[in-house]
């Protein structure tokens, strides 16, 4: 599975969103990222528009294209699958209608959350971790403990929320990392991308060391 998960969102990106994606997209291996087409306040034709034009970036790089809560469009376009709000379909029912080769990744907020989503989803984010304006709503940040607890139950988590390279390398039990400022919101997503990604593998490399401990 990919291990980061580039969260759209144009009001944030200083480039049009697809450059945006296809300079972060370059600056990873193929097939390490996904992106999750957010742009909640935008109609379906809109949205649509943004898929046609990210749908050929995305494969170009091995990467998997969702959309936001919108099953009718990840099937008309030919997306790779969904992302669901907490509030939207239940992840079982976006998996009957996806079928099973599809994607189906869940917003959790809790280790309940997490527990609901296993057995139908694909993934999860999980957050806040950090402290974050953006998800201040959610309450105050779960933190890398939380996130470790909720892995345990073995759906593949991506922790959000305040993830940028100076706390990615603190994440190891994730599957992955979530940003959106981090890696598509400044001026050079290409290289905002490559230190989140960087960040994220030398944390992960460090917990699969074999421990020297005992010996």
């Amino acid at each position: 599975m990919f291990e980061l998960l580039l969260v759209t969102d144009r009001r944030e990106a200083a480039l049009p969103l697809p450059a945006a994606v296809e300079a972060a997209l370059s600056a990873v291996p193929p097939g390490a990222a996904a992106v999750q087409l957010r742009e909640k306040d935008l109609g379906g034709g809109a949205l649509a528009e943004f898929g046609r034009a990210l749908l050929p970036l995305c494969r170009a790089r091995e990467a998997p294209l969702l959309v936001n809560d919108r099953i009718d469009l990840a099937l008309a376009l030919g997306l790779d699958g969904v992302h669901l709000a907490h509030s939207s379909v239940a992840p079982a029912e976006a998996r009957r209608l996806l079928g099973p080769a599809r994607l189906v990744g869940v917003s959790c907020h809790s280790e309940a959350d997490v527990r609901e989503a296993t057995g139908w989803a694909s993934y999860a984010t999980f957050g806040p971790v950090f402290e974050t304006p953006s998800k201040r709503a959610f309450g105050p940040p779960l933190g890398p403990a939380a996130l470790a607890r909720a892995a345990r139950l073995g759906l593949p988590l991506f922790a959000l929320g305040g993830v940028g390279p100076e706390t990615a390398e603190l994440l190891e039990a994730a599957a992955g990392v979530a940003a959106i400022r981090a890696a598509l919101g400044g001026a050079d997503p290409a290289g905002a991308c490559a230190a989140l990604y960087a960040a994220w593998s030398r944390g992960r490399a460090r917990a699969q060391r074999p421990s020297s401990s005992g010996t």
